[in-house]
């Protein structure tokens, strides 16, 4: 039953879609295939890449990846320094983003200087200079996305992978011990049954 439960929650919790784009490269590549895991936008972090669906943004319903950079009440801005030493700030502070295609934070040269609404999420993809992200829907809640279009955060597959193993190798293991304790207590009481009973009674020496 552990390893039923196991699957039933992994199917329930996870899903799996693949990349059909270069906007989060080089993170992810086109047809990579990613797992996530379901949560709201409530849950995710700074850094986290999510899931979301904005459908008046993009015209179509699939979900969208990108990364989190800047969450409820965070100050964004583009960026400080130049070139390949320019960095975005969040709060005043460069943010490090060894993840950036080339290491260019910058992509396509847009200054933008955000304070990011309670309750939404600033977002940029990897690959700055060809991702249609936050940068370019100012118009729209200074291009910040509401929590609740977050469909799922993106894990790493193979640590879900060996978790939910674990448990269903647990799961297996401890069947077979029921099992295995289930057949001995089954013998003993065979063989209970078939020690015989004297007819009367036997005095003990």
């Amino acid at each position: 039953m552990l390893a039923v439960g196991a699957l039933a929650y992994a199917r329930n919790s996870y899903g799996s879609s693949t990349i059909s784009s270069q906007s989060m490269a080089p993170t992810y590549q086109p047809r990579d295939v990613i797992v996530y895991e379901k949560a709201d936008g409530g849950e995710v972090h700074r850094g986290d890449v999510v899931l979301f669906s904005a459908p008046d943004r993009y015209g179509f319903s699939a979900s969208v990846m990108e990364r989190v950079v800047g969450v409820g009440g965070d100050r964004v801005v583009c960026c400080a320094g130049s070139g390949a030493a320019a960095r975005i700030t969040v709060n005043g502070k460069p943010l490090a983003e060894p993840y950036v295609k080339q290491g260019d934070v910058d992509g396509v040269h847009k200054t933008y200087d955000v304070t990011v609404p309670n309750r939404r999420l600033f977002l940029l993809g990897d690959n700055r200079a060809n991702s249609r992200d936050s940068r370019f829907f100012a118009g729209d809640h200074d291009g910040t996305v509401a929590e609740s279009a977050v469909r799922g955060r993106v894990v790493d597959g193979r640590t879900v992978a060996s978790g939910i193993g674990a448990v269903v190798i647990g799961g297996a293991a401890l069947a077979l011990v029921g099992i295995g304790l289930g057949i001995a207590a089954f013998v003993v009481r065979r063989r209970q049954r078939a020690v015989p009973v004297a007819p009367w009674p036997v005095q003990q020496g």
